[in-house]
């Protein structure tokens, strides 16, 4: 690994701490050695878990995380531990989603990005949330209102 990688990443390469919250904390990020082009990272994470604010009882989940880089990327070990940081916490599916497509924004600052959670179905129903962002004022901010009201959503 590059000797100034090892100053950016934490969790890569060390002894894994799991956190039992929410911790947006150990999200960490690089930098990205192609800024000048744009291209999808996807990142499929089928193991998520939070728990319903109201019963206590896990809800169980898919989370799809596609982004646009700019300048900087999620590491994808800290990306692991920031979603198992959900284990033990109490939000709604579409709170789950809002709030990691948050973090990562803040996080990366992405020219575009996109979450969706396909949440395994309680009680007969499954909900599959979707939130995006797309750089305001850029052909980001067109695609992610194309996406977000394309036919496939609506």
């Amino acid at each position: 690994m590059e000797k100034d990688l090892r100053t950016q990443l934490h969790a890569l390469g060390r002894k894994t701490e799991y956190r039992q919250d929410y911790a947006p904390e150990v999200l960490e990020a690089f930098d990205n050695k192609h800024p000048g082009r744009d291209y999808w990272v996807r990142f499929n994470c089928p193991e998520f878990t939070s728990l319903c604010p109201i019963t206590g009882q896990p809800d169980f989940a898919e989370i799809r995380i596609c982004y646009i880089p700019d300048v900087r990327m999620v590491e994808s070990k800290s990306l692991k531990l920031y979603l198992f940081s959900f284990r033990n916490h109490g939000a709604f599916h579409e709170d789950c989603v809002n709030i990691i497509l948050n973090d990562l924004i803040n996080l990366m600052d992405p020219k575009y990005i996109e979450v969706t959670g396909l949440f395994t179905p309680r009680g007969g129903i499954s909900i599959y949330p979707y939130a995006n962002y797309g750089r305001p004022g850029t052909k980001y901010e067109r695609l992610a209102e194309e996406r977000l009201f394309g036919k496939d959503r609506g």
